[in-house]
Parts: structure tokens; sequence; C-alpha cells
């Protein structure tokens, strides 16, 4: 299986099981972040799509030519659901967690825990090879249990989990259905 870090091009490695952010985050720490160019490489996106959700308020601004943690954890997030859901209902979703964009003071999780939450999630239910419903609640209410303390409503930090570990799949077999049908239709 060609595993890949949710959001990003990086293949999957057992130190991205527990916390997927510290792959990217040594190099933010030396570079004091990433350009336009190393963000697409890390996400496969074109920078025009990634400039474009800043003009719209999805991710702050940059300041300077550096993409900081947040923003980058920003477009991990959305990147990590387009393939499933509208991008304004990605940032309805994001703004349900976390407010405003600008303001962290409205934040339910931190971005970082967040991602770090949703990658377990979905390496686990791969792993597990279980998706449903049941299976993907229990696993939301188990990881916002064992972070209790970092996270300022659980209610709706669950709700909103459960729909984007959803939206995740979704797109993953959204994929894996093009794929199939580009087959089909080379046969044509």
């Amino acid at each position: 299986m060609n595993r890949l870090i949710p959001g990003t091009t990086m293949k999957f490695s057992e130190q991205a099981r527990e916390s997927a952010f510290s792959l990217i985050s040594p190099v933010l720490e030396a570079t004091g972040g990433l350009t336009l160019s190393q963000l697409s490489k890390l996400t496969g996106l074109e920078g025009t799509t990634i400039q474009n959700w800043i003009k719209r308020g999805w991710v702050s601004a940059t300041k300077g030519k550096k993409y900081s943690e947040k923003q980058i954890l920003r477009i991990l997030l959305i990147n990590m659901l387009r393939k499933a859901m509208k991008l304004e209902d990605i940032a309805n979703l994001m703004r349900y967690i976390n407010g405003d964009v600008e303001d962290t003071s409205d934040d339910i999780i931190e971005d970082i825990l967040l991602y770090d939450i949703l990658c377990r999630i979905i390496f686990t239910a791969e792993d597990e090879g279980a998706f449903d419903t049941d299976h993907i609640k229990s696993l939301v209410a188990r990881e916002v249990a064992d972070n209790t303390k970092e996270i300022a409503d659980d209610e709706k930090l669950k709700k909103a989990m459960y729909v984007m570990v959803m939206g995740y799949r979704s797109g993953c077999l959204r994929t894996e259905m093009e794929k199939g049908l580009e087959v089909i239709l080379d046969e044509m």
C-alpha cells in the first residue's frame, strides 16, 4: 500500500502514527517557515490554490514570504478534505471548530492537535479496516477523552471530527472510484 500522510505528498512512516506533524516541524524550526514552492511540494497543491485560500480568508495571510506552522496546518486540514467536500463547507467546518482564522482565542482546539488526532484516527481505522459509523465515533470519542485538557468543547469537537474523518475517507474512496473508472474508459 502506498499510504500518504493526510493532506500531504509524504509517505507514511511509523513516526507519523502518533504525531504526523512532527515530521514537518523540524523543517519549520530550521528554516523559519516554508516558501510557497516548498508548501506546494509538501501538499501537491498549486501555489495559486494556496494563495486563493488566503484571499478567501480560509488561511491567515503570510507575513513575509514564508508560511508559518499555523498556516501550514490549516492548509493541510483543508487539503485532506477537499476531494470530498466543497471548499465553502470545509471553511464553515473550520469556523465551527476554531472560529475566526486570525483569532486563536475562540479556538476549541489548536490546529496541530486537531491534525495529529485526525491522522491518528485515520491511521487506526485504516489499520483495522473499519470506517463504519460506530467505530469512527468510538475512535473520535477515545481521542477526545485522551486530550480533554486541551479541548474547550468536547461535544462540538466530536461532531466536527467525525465529519472530517468521514470526509477524508470519502475522498479516498472517490479517488479509488476514479482510478477504476479510468481503467474502464481506457478499455473502451
